[in-house]
């Protein structure tokens, strides 16, 4: 390093100052050849599947194979949901109201990448920047550097081989890689897309920029007995055992009605998952395992993220069936830092509840979310839609998958109609700035003109109901 991070920082931002200024004149069909290069050029089998295997040798994190499903689902979705979209000039018209909206760039996007998606969210923030003719800067985790390195390098020379400034994104170099790099990034920008652990997060938002950022992730589903309890255990452990949860949008809690609880586990245990009882010494060798010095303190062992479901009941001396997939902990106790496995765990390893009945159930899921993940997501198995209904009332999240493996769904897919993210707004609940899935539309200024229009003002009695008048004047 010969540069301190203020200096190194100041570089770059003024090389994507430069890129920006030059981009600033593209016209809509320079943005999509752009973007529809990049993903074509990132999303190639052989490509994704390379970075995949960069990012678990770097990290020791997850599967390669499940990365590369992730380049495809998650560049190639996000991706699609801007093809054809216009981002550029004049964007909307509404002659009715004598408005047009015309769309802008921010300028300098710094963008804060996590470990656990190394592979996929540098290409889908660069997608998202490149899209609306903003320049940005990746910010990698110290275990994810040589793999985000690699794909910025790739972006960078499809850009250039198109004939367009390759400083439209770049990347904190290995060297510079570190929490302090990653600080002064986020002083120095425009505006910060920010995915990461919470700490990360808080810096985003107290920066002084303008900034999106995410919420802690403990997703928690209810199991109802009123579907197929197989298929529930299929998608739940297919769910829980993609690229050994390095998300943490996946099932950290599953809340099960007691007039169904043995034959979902029964299930479970058929699809790949082990069940530890309540006052097992398996369960207490786990938590000691998963919490090593202070599970009360949540201080989750590191060692274990993103690890399978084998190997983690290996370093806790549990005996497994080969192909175990899943470990599902109960957890009829309390909520909060004395019964850790209510929080998030960031490995194929789930806290389980019985309920008495729906409405129990919906209790245990808001002293869960009380405790941690508040704002992100909650699901549901259950044919009975009055059921959902209630779920979409109460519960303080952003997103309420149905019937859907968690993991796979609620950041977006092919099979849902969520926006495709690597970035999942908490709402206020979850303390970010937005509710939606963050998509390019969010990387966007707008200016919008007003023409004069025939007045539309109404009268009183065309506004006020005579019921409000009475009730009032009563």
């Amino acid at each position: 390093m010969t540069m301190n991070s203020h200096d190194y920082v100041a570089s770059l931002v003024a090389k994507a100052k430069a890129a920006q200024e030059i981009a600033n004149g593209f016209t809509q069909e320079d943005v999509d050849l752009l973007t529809g290069a990049v993903a074509y050029a990132l999303t190639k089998p052989e490509v994704a599947l390379k970075f995949g295997e960069m990012l678990v040798e770097e990290s020791g994190m997850g599967i390669p194979e499940h990365k590369q499903a992730k380049m495809y689902g998650k560049a190639k979705g996000s991706y699609f949901l801007m093809k054809d979209k216009k981002s550029v000039g004049l964007i909307d018209v509404d002659e009715k109201m004598g408005m047009e909206t015309y769309a802008k760039p921010m300028g300098v996007i710094g963008a804060i990448i996590p470990v656990t998606n190394g592979e996929a969210t540098p290409v889908v923030k660069s997608l998202m920047a490149l899209k609306t003719r903003n320049a940005i800067i990746l910010a990698p985790h110290p275990k994810a550097r040589k793999t985000n390195l690699a794909v910025t390098t790739l972006i960078r020379e499809t850009i250039a081989k198109l004939g367009y400034p390759a400083d439209l994104v770049q990347a904190i170099e290995p060297e510079y890689v570190s929490v302090e790099t990653s600080q002064e990034l986020m002083l120095q920008v425009d505006f910060i897309l920010a995915t990461g652990g919470t700490p990360m997060v808080r810096q985003a938002y107290s920066s002084g920029n303008p900034a999106i950022g995410v919420g802690t992730g403990n997703v928690v589903s209810i199991i109802d007995g009123t579907t197929d309890l197989d298929e529930v255990a299929e998608m739940i452990v297919r769910s829980k055992s993609f690229d050994h949860a390095t998300s943490c949008s996946t099932e950290n809690n599953i809340i099960v009605l007691e007039e169904c609880y043995d034959a979902w586990a029964a299930a479970m245990e058929k699809a790949g998952a082990v069940l530890l009882k309540e006052d097992s010494a398996e369960k207490a060798a786990l938590l000691k395992t998963l919490w090593p010095e202070s599970p009360a303190n949540h201080d989750l062992n590191r060692q274990i993220v993103a690890q399978g479901a084998e190997a983690i009941a290996k370093a806790a001396g549990i005996e497994v069936p080969a192909g175990t997939k899943m470990l599902m902990a109960e957890e009829n106790g309390g909520y909060g830092n004395d019964y850790p496995f209510t929080g998030e765990k960031l490995s194929p390893v789930s806290g389980i509840r019985k309920a008495k009945d729906f409405d129990d159930a919906v209790d245990k899921m808001m002293k869960i979310l009380d405790y941690q993940g508040k704002g992100h997501s909650c699901g549901i198995h259950t044919a009975l839609p009055e059921r959902v209904t209630k779920l979409g009332e109460v519960i303080p999240v952003c997103k309420v998958c149905v019937n859907q493996p968690q993991s796979l769904t609620n950041s977006g897919s092919w099979t849902c109609g969520f926006p495709i993210s690597m970035t999942l707004g908490c709402g206020t609940w979850g303390h970010n700035s937005i509710s939606h899935n963050a998509t390019w539309k969010d990387l966007l200024n707008f200016t919008y003109v007003s023409r004069p229009i025939p007045s539309f003002q109404p009268t009183d009695e065309e506004l006020f109901d005579a019921a409000i008048k009475a009730k009032v004047d009563a």
